[in-house]
């Protein structure tokens, strides 16, 4: 009877850090890359949840000082977490769209195909993205999610709320970058189409009775895609290289 006491007491115990761990890395799964997305149904989020939960409770030990405090004070710090840790990563996808929005302006290519997302993007964004997606997913976007959970409770130890000051120099900090990151993407198409706009103006003052919109819109256009086909592969693979970064150290930079 001890021993079958003892059994119900340690399963009790991995019950315990098994919620808790899911309380932070689900926030951090409804908000991840491709595991993330809208078009994933609920039910396969909640098992990718579970499994990345079954992968990270046997490296994270339970600390019971944090039931110390009650569990409403580990459910909103534990859930806070992990909703600052996924919105650092959802923010280098929100990146590689603002990219694809720049691009797609300055080409002139904005409007087609602009609700083939379930997010209202223009064609160009929207091809960026499920590009980036598949690419991180066969990278190994898994293995790498696993590692960035197991690392979290180093920095942010279990039932520990994170310093409001060290949050928002954070988020400023990842924002400031994600902007960066999505204008440097898409500074080609931004000079392309300043060089494009330049010399029809140029020529418009010459021949002022040319139409030079009607004959420089196909040329912008097959330009845009032209540009789009050469730099896709090095967007994606800058991309991908930011994403393997903050995963890594999602700290590194902050002031």
């Amino acid at each position: 009877m001890q021993n079958f006491a003892d059994l119900i007491g340690l399963s009790q115990t991995l019950l315990w850090q098994g919620f808790i761990i899911l309380l932070r890395v689900g926030p951090v799964v409804a908000l991840l890359p491709a595991f993330g997305e809208q078009s994933v149904p609920p039910r396969v989020k909640l098992v990718i949840a579970l499994s990345f939960t079954a992968i990270v409770a046997p490296t994270t030990p339970l600390e019971t000082d944090a039931f110390t405090k009650g569990f409403v004070w580990i459910l909103g710090a534990e859930t806070a977490v992990g909703l600052i840790l996924g919105i650092g990563v959802r923010i280098l996808i929100l990146a590689l769209q603002t990219a694809g929005s720049i691009a797609a302006q300055a080409t002139s290519l904005a409007q087609i195909f602009g609700g083939a997302a379930a997010e209202p993007l223009p064609a160009m964004g929207h091809v960026l993205v499920i590009s980036a997606l598949a690419l991180s997913v066969m990278l190994g976007l898994h293995v790498r999610v696993a590692e960035f959970l197991i690392w979290s409770y180093q920095t942010f130890p279990m039932g520990h709320f994170p310093a409001p000051k060290l949050v928002s120099s954070w988020g400023i900090s990842q924002v400031s970058q994600a902007f960066s990151l999505a204008f440097t993407l898409a500074a080609p198409f931004v000079i392309v189409s300043l060089l494009y706009n330049l010399t029809l103006g140029v020529i418009n003052r010459a021949m002022p009775q040319l139409m030079v919109a009607f004959v420089g819109a196909p040329l912008i256009t097959a330009g845009g895609l032209f540009l789009m086909f050469l730099l896709t592969p090095v967007m994606l693979s800058r991309w991908h290289d930011t994403l393997v970064r903050f995963l890594a150290n999602p700290f590194a930079g902050t002031p």
